[in-house]
């Protein structure tokens, strides 16, 4: 299922991030929640993402202002791709970051 508020694809009835049953069936061009890492590790995510055709659209949690002032070794970047595209970014993101826990902040969603 998709949530559009969330922009979050899971299995249920309900959206696990903000509860709301307003949900439907995704389509092949709802973009959609991928995972966050930290900055750091996302110019390496987004480097592969990109050698393997895969569009995507990254946004920082905190925003320039606050990154400016704490630096970016606290900022954190989600990213999003199309419905037609997650599977295959799934495959990379574990493929990148499971196995040595290299980048991962947690269970965070947006």
């Amino acid at each position: 299922m998709y949530c559009e508020k969330c922009r979050l694809v899971f299995d249920g009835e309900r959206c696990p991030s903000c509860k709301s049953k307003k949900i439907r069936n995704p389509y092949p061009d709802d973009i959609c929640f991928l995972t966050e890492k930290e900055y750091i590790w996302s110019g390496m995510l987004a480097d592969v993402l990109e050698q393997n055709n895969i569009p995507f659209e990254r946004k920082n949690v905190l925003g320039a202002g606050i990154t400016v002032r704490i630096g970016y070794s606290f900022e954190i970047v989600r990213f999003y791709v199309f419905y037609r595209h997650l599977e295959a970014a799934e495959d990379i993101v574990e493929e990148l970051f499971s196995s040595s826990g290299i980048g991962d902040i947690g269970d965070n969603e947006d």
